[in-house]
């Protein structure tokens, strides 16, 4: 469903050049419903705009089904917008018409897109736990409704991929568990590609993939070891529940953890030994050089 490769995005103002995301690879699968996770400043939000076809990618290659984003035209990108990708902020507010009822507003998509289907819509409040209040107007409805009444609009004309950016960042924790269970739910009925991009690890730990941007670069997969297993229950952290992959590219280049490096005290060089079986990346080894004029030791 989505593929990067080598994807590159450089902003630059005046005299200043950001490169937000350098080099990131990533795939999805048709199907699937994931997380991605990264510091602020990481690059995760910049992939999301690009998949949604809100900002272009500078370089590399990046498809989203039958799309090339990076040679889409602007004709076509209008159209990739309005049919196969669905969006989802944080705030709310940017998808929502305040004047009109919830049911209005999941039909306004299908009014711009030339035909309303009032049934899909009304379905789509059921599937999102508002069907008794799909009559009330934006200000009859509490925050965490209204996130539900952006859920579906968001999937008012059928997209194939939902991108849903820090969805329960202004919800509390009880309507985040919520809205993560009309997550699966839509999943699996619609079977729609979901990814979530969030700084919530106990948010993370409830998909079956978990990928984390460091640097503008894809770092480390972390991949459920019991995809039956539900992770809401018993407390269970991301560590536990899924094992941890580094993520290695087309030029053999790895990311290792930033906790590993600081634990074994590695900066800018490793030591890397190979048995045969596997890979040994350790610090340094230190080696004192004696004479009679000096004592020092110096870095293999």
């Amino acid at each position: 469903m989505i593929h990067c490769e080598g994807l590159v995005k450089i902003y630059k103002s005046d005299d200043v050049e950001v490169v937000a995301l350098q080099g990131l690879n990533i795939s999805v699968q048709p199907g699937e419903m994931m997380a991605i996770i990264g510091n602020s400043g990481s690059g995760k939000s910049t992939l999301l705009n690009i998949l949604g076809g809100l900002d272009r990618p500078s370089a590399g290659q990046v498809r989203v089904g039958e799309w090339d984003l990076l040679k889409i035209s602007d004709d076509h990108l209008v159209e990739y917008k309005r049919k196969t990708v669905g969006f989802i902020w944080q705030n709310n507010a940017r998808n929502l018409l305040p004047y009109l009822t919830a049911l209005e507003n999941v039909e306004m998509p299908m009014m711009l897109s030339g035909k309303v289907d009032r049934a899909y819509a009304m379905q789509l409040l059921e599937w999102v736990g508002l069907k008794e209040r799909m009559h009330n107007k934006l200000h009859q409805l509490s925050g965490g409704e209204q996130q539900r009444v952006a859920i579906a609009i968001s999937l008012s004309n059928r997209p194939s991929l939902l991108l849903a950016d820090e969805p329960t960042g202004s919800v509390d924790t009880e309507t985040a568990d919520r809205i993560m269970d009309i997550f699966r739910t839509l999943n699996k009925e619609l079977g729609v590609t979901i990814v979530i991009v969030t700084h919530d690890m106990a948010l993370a730990g409830k998909v079956d993939r978990v990928v984390a941007i460091r640097d503008g670069m894809t770092s480390t997969e972390f991949v459920k070891r019991n995809p039956n297993l539900d992770l809401s229950v018993g407390g269970h952290t991301i560590r536990e529940a899924h094992e941890e992959f580094v993520v290695i590219d087309r030029a053999g280049r790895l990311q290792v953890p930033k906790e590993y490096l600081q634990a074994l005290q590695i900066t800018n060089k490793a030591s890397m030994e190979f048995d045969g079986e596997k890979i040994m990346i350790r610090a340094p080894k230190k080696l004192w050089i004696h004479s009679e004029e000096q004592e020092r030791k110096i870095d293999l």
